[in-house]
């Protein structure tokens, strides 16, 4: 039988996969090739991570890792980003295989919690608690970033991939085909290496995005200090009170992220598996300048200001305290962070770093290592990626707006509990029920094949935009105070439960759960504002409140909103007590 009657039996299917074979031969047999098919810049968890998930794509792709320190990495290693959530756990735990690690070596993290100011801040059960009394079923962890690191080495190495010790200082693009070169520092020496494609996960160092004038600013401008502390400083026993310690059914808050909130800043406290402890201070400069606590002794005197229940703790070990850090100004975004043409990537703080708050830094590298991951062994197998790296790209940078939207402008809020307690309910329901639940199932990567997918998203991105504004309008005419003392962020509240569950493993019907999720998302959006408007229409004598409640009311999406709540609820019921409200009895003068 001819070649061509041989084709013309195959189906469709076959005789486009049969091109594509026949494409990538030639594609890889024409190309120049280079020493390495792919060059990765930097040498820490975002750079680690990429190697090993693009060998397990692609088992026979030569990785090269340019690192500039020396592992291995100490275990105090100061790095913004201690914790993980659902998203990073899952990506380190189920794509890389490295649960063992995460069990043995690192802690299991009992979530987010936050203690809102009151008083003086000199007794921490007299402040309002927002945290769970349980753990959550997905497990997510506390790291010590240099022990995951030299893990991540170590399996790097024994899955072929190599690492040299250097500074890159500068990429040479190779045109229409041809590899690039990078030249590489150590010590005095300087040597050059090629590669088909080259990442940049630098970190603030930002090598590409100086190169190619990438660098984006934006309009977050908070700073953060931090520092270890060699010893356990656990928050639970901060106070006896019988009552604040019954709150927890399991666990104990020193394994959670703990918040300590007030007015344009928090504190974090994070417990490590090394037996160290990370604090952090994190403000806006609106409300706390960056000289007031851009030194150690700064630091420590702000804290004794602001946080001195906090402050008496960290004084009574001194002498164990590590290396001060500091960021300025350590929000920042780039112009575009995938180019298939032209065959550079950036991932981690290379190319975007948002806010610390809710530890989105390693969501970010899990989700863009994924798109690398897929665009690269795409390209490195002969097919053109260039309008899939544009979609790819536009897609990060759209999801990477929005969550900027839920740190932007909103520390105002840290000082008003009503507001920002319900707000953290709200931003971890979002969280859950869209980039997790897409996560889970491994939906960004396929954006770029499904493009009748894109409105959904851009809705969603639409109401959380629409949300974040609320909580600032609502914070701005919110002048009381509140009893409640604790708010359980989830098994109370059913619909927290149900969207927790939903992201846990891929969903048999997709398009099902998502269409249900986004419904509940917005039932619980909708239940949100009609519980301030009510509390705040009582206020007629205060003028201020009149006018935004008028302008809520005539919002077309909030009433659409509150239309799909009042609906809903008649059917299926949600949870209405994680909303803190103000009586009026509790209203400031």
């Amino acid at each position: 039988m001819d070649v061509r009657a041989q084709l013309s039996q195959m189906s469709r299917e076959s005789r486009d996969a049969l091109a594509q074979r026949i494409k990538s031969r030639l594609s890889q047999a024409d190309s120049q090739p280079g020493e390495h098919d792919v060059s990765i810049i930097g040498g820490g968890v975002a750079a680690l991570t990429l190697a090993l998930e693009i060998r397990s794509a692609r088992p026979t792709t030569r990785v090269l890792v340019i690192e500039p320190n020396d592992y291995p990495a100490p275990e105090i290693t100061h790095t913004v980003g201690e914790s993980t959530v659902e998203v990073s756990a899952h990506y380190l735990r189920d794509r890389l295989g490295l649960g063992e690690h995460l069990q043995s070596a690192q802690l299991r993290k009992m979530g987010l919690r936050m203690f809102f100011s009151n008083d003086e801040n000199t007794d921490i059960a007299q402040r309002i608690e927002l945290g769970s009394s349980s753990f959550v079923p997905q497990v997510t962890y506390q790291l010590d970033r240099g022990r995951l690191e030299n893990e991540l080495v170590r399996r790097c190495l024994a899955d072929g991939v190599e690492i040299t010790h250097g500074r890159a200082r500068s990429v040479e693009f190779g045109a229409d085909g041809h590899p690039h070169t990078i030249s590489i520092q150590r010590g005095d020496a300087i040597t050059e290496t090629t590669a088909r494609w080259v990442v940049d996960a630098s970190g603030r160092n930002r090598a590409l995005p100086r190169q190619l004038d990438l660098k984006r600013t934006n309009e977050h401008h908070c700073n953060a200090v931090w520092f270890r502390v060699a010893t356990e400083i656990d928050i639970g026993r901060w106070s006896d009170d019988t009552a604040w310690q019954a709150r927890l059914i399991e666990g104990d808050r020193a394994m959670s992220t703990n918040h300590l909130m007030g007015q344009g800043y928090w504190v974090w406290l994070i417990r490590l598996a090394s037996g160290a402890t990370s604090v952090g201070i994190v403000a806006d400069p609106a409300f706390h300048p960056f000289d007031q606590f851009n030194t150690l002794a700064k630091a420590r005197a702000w804290l004794r200001a602001h946080e001195p229940q906090c402050a008496d703790v960290i004084a009574a070990h001194d002498h164990l305290i590590k290396d001060f850090r500091v960021m300025k100004k350590y929000s920042h975004g780039a112009t575009k962070v995938f180019d298939g043409h032209d065959r550079w990537c950036l991932t981690g703080d290379a190319g975007v770093f948002l806010d610390p708050l809710y530890s989105s830094g390693l969501d970010l590298v899990a989700i863009g290592n994924g798109l690398i991951t897929d665009m690269i062994t795409r390209g490195l197998d002969g097919e053109d990626v260039d309008i899939r790296s544009q979609i790819s790209d536009s897609l990060f940078r759209s999801l990477t707006d929005m969550w900027l939207a839920v740190y932007q402008d909103q520390y105002t809020l840290m000082g008003t509990p009503a507001v920002m307690s319900a707000k953290i309910i709200w931003d971890v329901a979002f969280y859950w029920g869209f980039v997790g639940f897409l996560y889970a199932n491994n939906r960004f990567v396929r954006v770029a094949d499904e493009p009748d997918f894109v409105p959904h998203l851009e809705g969603l991105i639409a109401l959380s935009n629409r949300v974040q504004k609320f909580f600032r309008e609502w914070a701005a005419v919110e002048t009381g105070s509140s009893a409640v003392a604790f708010v359980d962020l989830y098994a109370p509240l059913n619909f927290m439960v149900t969207l927790h569950e939903a992201m846990m493993g891929t969903s048999q019907n997709f398009t099902a759960q998502f269409e249900s999720n986004a419904r509940l998302l917005r039932q619980v959006a909708g239940q949100l504002v009609d519980a301030v408007l009510a509390e705040k229409s009582t206020m007629f004598s205060d003028d201020d409140v009149m006018a935004q409640v008028q302008a809520w009311q005539r919002d077309p999406l909030l009433r659409e909103l509150r239309s799909i709540y009042r609906h809903d609820q008649a059917t299926s019921p949600i949870s209405d007590d994680w909303i803190v409200m103000t009586s009026p009895a509790l209203q400031s003068n």
